[in-house]
C-alpha cells in the first residue's frame, strides 16, 4: 500500500516556483480526473494551441508523478509553459531567471479553465472554476457624492493583505475584501474616489488565498518582501467574509457539522432548528427515491459521488512557501498534506515527511520558509 505520492521534481534550472506549483495542484484529485477525461474529448476549436499543449503536459505529467516514486524531470512541461507564456524563459546571463510562483499558478489555472471548460459538451460546468472560483458581490460606494452601486466577479484566490495591524490570516483576508479606487463620477462630473467592498457570494471546492508579500521598492528598484509574521489556521472558518444570502444557504449545513462533530465525541446532539428537520426529510426521501431527488451540486461530480453542501469550513491541504529576501531570487517549496492525513515535503527532487507542527511554523517573521500561497479544502455535509 503507497503512502501517498512521494515523486519530486527535478530543478531544470530555477524551476522550484513551477515545482512547487504543480505538486500544490497535483493534489487535487478533481482536477486529475478533469484532465484524464480531457484526453478523450481532445481539442474543442474554442482553445488555441499553446493552451492546448500546455493542458495536455499538465495531464501528461501528473500521471507520470502518480506512477513514478523517483524524482521526475518536468522538461515537456516547461518547454510548453514557456512558449505559452515567454515571461518564465527569461535569461540573465544566460542563465533562466527565478520567476514568482503566484503568476505561474494563476497563469496554468487559467489556461486549464478555458480548455476545461471548452472540452466537453456546454451542459458541463466550468471544473476548474467549480474546483477554484470564488464568487464576489462588491458594494462600490462613493462617500463624496453618495453615488452607489455593485458589481460581481469571480477571482481564483483571496488576497491576504499584510499590514503593521495583522497578525492573522482572517484579518489579512478582511483588509483584502476592501479596496479603494477612484473611478469618473457622472454626480460630480469628475473624478473621485470609492470604496469598494466585497463579501463572498459562492464558494468553490478549494479555496486558495495569497499572501501579499511582495511590493516594488522604488528606491531601490527591485521586489522587495514583508517577512512579517502572520499566522494562519489549519482549520479555517469564513462565514463572516460570506454575503447575507450565502450566510443563510450555510446555516444548516453548519448544524449538521456542529452536530455530527457533537456525536463524535460524545455530545447530545442540540434540538434540531425546523430548517435542519426539513433538510433531514429532504435527505431520507432523497434516499429513498431511485432517481436521487435534490438540487443539483454546483461542482462537477464524479460518478457515483454523494451530492454536498459547504459548510463554510475549511481544512488547509498545501501550502507553497517562498524563502529569501526578493521574489527574484529565494527558493519556492511546496507542503502538500497526503488523503492518509501525512504531510510532505516537496523540495523539487527531495520529498521529506513532515508533521503538522512543521506547517503551522511556516507563517513568517524570519528567514525561514514562509507561506506565500495556501490551500484549503472545503468541509462538506450530505445533501
Amino acid at each position: 500500500m503507497t503512502l501517498g505520492h512521494t515523486a519530486g521534481l527535478f530543478n531544470l534550472g530555477n524551476t522550484c516556483y513551477m515545482n512547487s506549483t504543480l505538486q500544490c495542484l497535483h493534489s487535487v484529485p478533481e482536477l486529475k480526473s478533469a484532465l484524464v477525461k480531457y484526453s478523450h474529448s481532445g481539442r474543442n476549436n474554442e482553445v488555441d494551441q499553446s493552451s492546448h499543449m500546455l493542458t495536455i503536459a499538465t495531464r501528461d505529467l501528473f500521471n507520470e508523478l502518480d506512477k513514478s516514486v523517483k524524482p521526475v524531470a518536468p522538461m515537456q512541461f516547461w518547454m510548453v509553459l514557456r512558449k505559452k507564456y515567454p515571461q518564465f524563459g527569461q535569461l540573465h546571463n544566460g542563465v533562466f531567471m527565478q520567476q514568482d510562483a503566484e503568476e505561474c499558478w494563476t497563469q496554468l489555472l487559467y489556461t486549464l479553465s478555458q480548455s476545461l471548460r471548452s472540452s466537453g459538451p456546454s451542459e458541463i460546468p466550468d471544473d476548474v472554476k467549480a474546483l477554484f472560483g470564488i464568487e464576489l458581490i462588491s458594494r462600490v460606494h462613493c462617500q463624496e457624492s453618495n453615488e452607489e452601486s455593485s458589481e460581481a466577479e469571480s477571482v481564483y484566490s483571496l488576497k491576504c493583505h499584510i499590514s503593521q495591524e495583522v497578525n492573522h490570516l482572517h484579518e489579512g483576508l478582511k483588509h483584502g475584501l476592501k479596496s479603494e479606487l477612484e473611478k469618473a463620477s457622472a454626480a460630480l462630473g469628475r473624478s473621485a474616489i470609492y470604496l469598494k467592498e466585497s463579501r463572498i457570494n459562492a464558494l468553490p471546492k478549494y479555496l486558495t488565498v495569497q499572501f501579499v508579500r511582495f511590493f516594488w521598492k522604488r528606491e531601490s528598484n527591485q521586489k522587495a518582501k514583508i517577512l512579517r509574521k502572520v499566522d494562519y489556521p489549519l482549520e479555517l472558518d469564513i462565514y463572516d467574509l460570506c454575503s447575507e444570502d450565502l450566510r443563510k444557504k450555510l446555516e444548516t449545513p453548519r448544524q449538521i457539522l456542529r452536530d455530527e462533530e457533537g456525536k463524535k465525541l460524545g455530545l447530545k446532539v442540540s434540538d434540531k432548528s425546523s430548517a435542519q428537520k426539513e433538510n433531514d426529510v429532504k435527505m431520507s426521501d432523497a434516499e429513498g427515491s431511485s432517481t436521487g431527488g435534490g438540487e443539483p451540486s454546483v461542482a462537477p461530480m464524479e460518478e457515483g459521488e454523494k451530492e454536498t453542501q459547504m459548510t463554510g469550513i475549511y481544512d488547509l491541504v498545501a501550502v507553497l512557501t517562498h524563502k529569501g529576501r526578493s521574489a527574484d531570487s529565494g527558493h519556492y517549496v511546496a507542503w502538500v498534506k497526503q488523503e492518509n492525513g501525512k504531510w510532505i515535503e516537496y523540495d523539487d527532487d527531495n520529498p521529506r515527511p513532515r508533521v503538522e507542527d512543521d506547517i503551522t511554523r511556516l507563517s513568517g517573521g524570519g528567514d525561514w520558509h514562509m507561506a506565500y500561497i495556501i490551500m484549503y479544502k472545503a468541509r462538506v455535509v450530505p445533501k
